[in-house]
C-alpha cells in the first residue's frame, strides 16, 4: 500500500483509481447511449411498436456511442485541416472545442435543425470555447460541420428518411 501511496503522490493512478475511471468511461457511454436513443426516437416519429423498438435500439446503440464520446475526435483530427473554413495559421487545437460544441449540440436539441439553435449557440460559446482563439463567426462554421456529422450518422442507422429532410 506504501507503495500505491507514492505513486499517487507522484501523478500515478492506483488500482482503485484506475478502476474508477474506468467506470466512469462506462457510465458516460451509458449516459451518451441514451442521449442518442433519445435522439433517435425523436427522428423515428411514427414507427412504434416491435420494428420501432427494435430501429431505436440499433440507431440508439450508433448515436450513443458517438454521443458518448463528445465528437468522433479521430475523425476530425484526420480532416479538419480540409475543410474550407479552416483559417491559415489556426491549428486543430483551435477548431477541436467548436467541432465538440457542435456534436455535443445535436444530443442537447434532438429533432431540432442547427439554423434554430445558431443564436442559442453563439450566446453560449465564449463559455463553451475553451482555450479556443476562434469567435463565434469562424467557431460556427466548425460547429455546424460537427453537428452536420452527427445528424447524418443517425440518419444512415434509420431506414429511409426518418427526419422528413429528404435526405
Amino acid at each position: 500500500m506504501k507503495q500505491d501511496r507514492n505513486n499517487n503522490e507522484r501523478g500515478t493512478r492506483s488500482d482503485k483509481e484506475s478502476h474508477g475511471a474506468a467506470k466512469g468511461a462506462v457510465a458516460g457511454g451509458v449516459v451518451g447511449g441514451v442521449a442518442g436513443g433519445a435522439v433517435t426516437g425523436a427522428l423515428a416519429g411514427g414507427v412504434t411498436g416491435p420494428v420501432g423498438a427494435a430501429i431505436g435500439a440499433a440507431a440508439g446503440a450508433v448515436v450513443g456511442a458517438l454521443a458518448g464520446k463528445g465528437h468522433d475526435e479521430k475523425y476530425w483530427r484526420d480532416n479538419w485541416s480540409s475543410r474550407p473554413y479552416v483559417q491559415s495559421g489556426m491549428s486543430y487545437d483551435d477548431y477541436d472545442p467548436a467541432f465538440r460544441y457542435g456534436s455535443e449540440a445535436h444530443t442537447r436539441y434532438p429533432g431540432r435543425q442547427f439554423d434554430e439553435i445558431e443564436s442559442d449557440l453563439g450566446r453560449d460559446w465564449p463559455d463553451a470555447r475553451g482555450k479556443s482563439s476562434l469567435e463565434w463567426e469562424h467557431a460556427r462554421h466548425a460547429s455546424r460541420d460537427a453537428w452536420q456529422r452527427m445528424k447524418d450518422t443517425a440518419e444512415r442507422a434509420l431506414p429511409g428518411d426518418a427526419d422528413r429532410d429528404g435526405r
